[in-house]
This record gives structure tokens, C-alpha cells and sequence, in this order.
């Protein structure tokens, strides 16, 4: 009943401010281009490989096989063998559509691309007015709306679309539990606190990895509602965690039933930390193996292939090892971890990219990376101070630092960048607003310069 009258809040606003609509109609028809476009093919596109596991996963959970593959599978897993290394939850999605409309995939794009083609334009302007304004809020909604690479992996058969939406989501919950008017509202708080756990336990269904940034979500809110009011929010912080693990706990037990071992929710950190910090690599980091260094599955001892352990104990074993990596050598793991920085923000055309992949970075990330910059260094200088650290600009920032420390220290992709790149947009919002009016108001100084000097 809370969500069917909070829909029908959304829709009769979305349709009330003419501007938004627009935004969210265009928002829409890119996404669902971009859907017809990939098709009901199902091919490893440059940045889309995982599709191609995700769509068999799902098949094989309808034909009755449970979470496995046919054939050896990435990143190690035996065939018919049980994975826990992909997202259950978007897994999930993907079967329950396939149910319902047979095994299309262009379905799955289609009815995906519409739900976040709404939603992720809708949270960026809900988060830019409330950070800074209603101006800064559409031009957020609008950036979010046509960045090329939102839309492209709004049609892909992967957890980012999703993932994106919910972070959105989550960010705007804890800044609206954060604020000065909900302090006294005992019932609204914990509702809000519901639903933020709600949110925050889907980004983490999708990419476990957020499970990091979440502690700090927590710090931030502590911090601004005690300085606000004195006060602790340890009955909302309890309601949200309490959802989170509610929706972790079945995935957790499910596993240990397969692996007969804990197993809290994916088996991939100990493989990424592993292979994105192999010796091999030296001191300079590169995102995806050449064909004379061997394959990822040959950077695997030799020991551990021969002893044939399922897909947890081999995570386990290779988080243990990535681990010893950067203990036998912190130097060398320090400047690895900076030679990941090109990789993670490259903003320029590579040789060694596809067509698709250049005409996608710099219709997105090149274009509007001076406006994050500029608006974010706006942000942090009018904001100078301690008192910047509670406000909900400072949350952004710590999103956007924690998440790309997280991949500077692992492993770089562009696209593991991109719920980064959902949180900038917000500043480069602010950044558009604040040039225009720039631009708006040399241009009236110059009229009634021009019309004194006629006189």
C-alpha cells in the first residue's frame, strides 16, 4: 500500500513538471533503442561479456539444473558444478521474465531498459535538488538521461543498470532520513530507514562490493544527525541493516548447503583480488591479458587446478594468495595500484578499443568530465570547512572517493567506474547551472553596457 500511493506521488509528478517528462521520454527512448539495437542476440559486446553468463545461468535455473553451467565456465567452475560467482538476484530477473515471455532476450532488454530509462533519470533529479537545487536536479536528470554509456548498459543483460538505480536510490533515502524535518517524525524515520535498507540490500545483491561502502553510508548519516540534534540514529541504522541482512541470510545459507562452507553471498572477490594483483603484472596494471601472457585461468597455480576445488574453495584460497601478494611486497602493490588510475579514468580513444567503445567514452565520460570536475571543486570550495563534511554534497564525494579506492586497490574497468560516474553527474548538474548563469548574466551586463553607451 506505501509503495502503490508512493507510485502514484511519482507518476502525478513526473507529469506535473512538463520539463521532467521530457527528460524521463528521452531517457526511455534512448534505453529502448539501445535495446533494439543489441537484440535478441546475446554476444559478448565490448564491456558485455557477463551477458553471456547471465542469460545461461538463467536458463539452466529454468530447465531445473539449479545455479551451474553445462561446461567449464569463468572463472573456474567445472561444468554442472554449483556457482555462487554471479548475481542471484539479476539471475533472478532474468528468469522470471523468460518464464513468463519464453527465452527472449530482447524482452529482458526491453522491460529493463523502461524501468531504469524512468527511475535512474527521476533519483538524479531528486538528488540534485536536494543537494543543491531544482535547476541543478533537471540538468542532473537530463546529463543522466543521455550519457551514452547509461544507456547502452541499460540494455545489456547485466547487474549495472539495476545497480546504478539502486545506489541512486539508496543515496537519496539517506539524505532524506538525514534531514533536519524528519528528526522528529519517530514513524517516517523508520520508514524511511526500511526502504533505505531495502535499497542498499539490492546494490548489494547485485555487486556485493557496495557491502564495503555501506559502513561508511552510516558513519556520514551518525555524523550530520549528530551534529544537527546531539543525537544518534541507532533505531534507523538498526531497521536498515536489519533489512540488509534479511536479504542477505538466504543466500548464505543456500551456499553452505552447496559448498558446505561459509559462503556470504558471491564467490568473485578472492579471483578479481587475485588476478588483479598477480606478480605478473609488475608494477604496471593492464585491465585485460595480452595473448603472450596467458589466459586468467593459467594464472592459477598449478597446485590448485590439480586439486580440483569447487568455486568457493578456490576463491578462498585465491583471496588468501592475492593477499600474500601485497604483504611480500607493499611497494610494488602501491604503485601497481596507481598504474590503475589510467584504466579506470581513461577519457580518450585507444587503439586498442572498438569503434563502439570509443564513440561511447566520449559521448559520456570525456564530455561531461570537465563539468563533474568544475562542479565538484565548486562544491568542495563554497563549502569549505568541517561543516562540509556533513552536508549531503560531502556524502557524494565519499561515495564517488570509497568506490574508486576500492577498484584503484583490486582491479580497474571502465565500467566498474560507472556508479562513479551516476554520482558525478550530480556535480556536473550543478556545474551546467552555474556556467549558465555565468554566461546569462555577462551577456545582461553587456546589453546595458551597449544601451548606456548609446545614449
Amino acid at each position: 500500500m506505501v509503495i502503490g500511493n508512493w507510485l502514484i506521488k511519482l507518476i502525478g509528478l513526473i507529469i506535473n513538471n512538463k520539463r521532467l517528462l521530457g527528460i524521463i521520454v528521452v531517457s526511455v527512448i534512448l534505453r529502448l533503442g539501445a535495446a533494439l539495437y543489441l537484440g535478441n542476440d546475446v554476444t559478448p559486446l565490448p564491456g558485455t561479456t557477463d551477458q553471456v553468463s547471465y542469460h545461461n545461468l538463467a536458463l539452466r535455473l529454468l530447465e531445473g539444473h539449479g545455479f551451474s553451467f553445462d561446461r567449464t565456465w569463468w572463472p573456474a567452475t567445472a561444468a554442472d558444478a554449483p556457482t555462487a560467482h554471479w548475481s542471484f538476484l539479476y539471475t533472478f530477473y532474468l528468469a522470471a521474465v523468460y518464464t513468463v515471455f519464453g527465452p527472449s532476450a530482447l524482452i529482458a532488454r526491453l522491460i529493463q531498459a523502461l524501468i531504469v530509462g524512468i527511475f535512474q533519470p527521476y533519483l538524479a533529479y531528486r538528488l540534485g535538488s536536494v543537494v543543491f537545487d531544482r535547476r541543478v536536479g533537471l540538468v542532473s536528470a537530463g546529463i543522466t538521461a543521455v550519457y551514452t554509456y547509461f544507456f547502452y548498459y541499460a540494455a545489456t543483460l547485466m547487474t549495472e543498470a539495476f545497480y546504478l538505480t539502486a545506489i541512486l536510490a539508496g543515496l537519496n533515502l539517506m539524505v532524506s532520513l538525514s534531514e533536519p524535518e524528519q528528526n522528529g517524525r519517530v514513524r517516517g524515520r523508520i520508514r524511511l530507514a526500511l526502504f533505505l535498507g531495502l535499497a542498499l540490500g539490492t546494490a548489494v545483491l547485485l555487486r556485493q562490493l557496495y557491502l564495503l561502502v555501506i559502513p561508511f553510508l552510516f558513519l556520514w548519516l551518525w555524523w550530520r544527525q549528530y551534529k544537527q540534534s546531539g543525537k544518534l540514529p541507532l533505531v534507523e541504522t538498526a531497521a536498515a541493516l536489519l533489512v540488509v541482512v534479511v536479504m542477505i541470510v538466504p543466500f548464505t545459507i543456500y551456499n553452505y548447503g552447496r559448498f558446505d562452507r561459509f559462503v556470504l553471498l558471491n564467490t568473485n572477490a578472492g579471483y578479481a583480488f587475485y588476478w588483479g594483483n598477480h606478480p605478473i603484472y609488475g608494477t604496471r596494471f593492464i585491465s585485460i591479458l595480452p595473448p603472450e601472457m596467458g589466459t586468467y585461468r593459467d594464472l592459477i597455480p598449478a597446485e590448485l587446478r590439480r586439486q580440483r576445488l569447487d568455486e568457493a574453495a578456490l576463491d578462498q584460497e585465491l583471496l588468501s594468495r592475492g593477499i600474500g601478494f601485497v604483504t611480500d611486497d607493499p611497494g610494488r602493490y602501491v604503485l601497481l595500484s596507481l598504474s590503475r588510475i589510467p584504466a579506470y579514468f581513461v577519457f580518450w580513444p585507444t587503439a586498442d578499443s572498438e569503434l563502439l567503445s570509443n564513440l561511447s567514452r566520449l559521448t559520456s565520460f570525456t564530455l561531461f568530465l570537465p563539468f563533474m570536475l568544475y562542479g565538484l571543486i565548486r562544491s568542495i570550495y563554497l563549502g569549505r570547512g568541517l561543516g562540509y563534511l556533513q552536508s549531503p554534497a560531502a556524502l557524494l564525494v565519499l561515495v564517488a572517493a570509497l568506490y574508486t579506492a576500492i577498484h584503484l586497490l583490486s582491479w580497474a574497468l571502465i565500467r566498474y567506474r560507472l556508479p562513479v560516474d551516476a554520482v558525478m553527474v550530480i556535480f556536473a548538474g550543478s556545474a551546467v547551472v552555474d556556467i549558465g548563469e555565468r554566461l546569462r548574466a555577462g551577456s545582461l551586463f553587456s546589453r546595458k553596457l551597449a544601451a548606456h553607451q548609446g545614449q
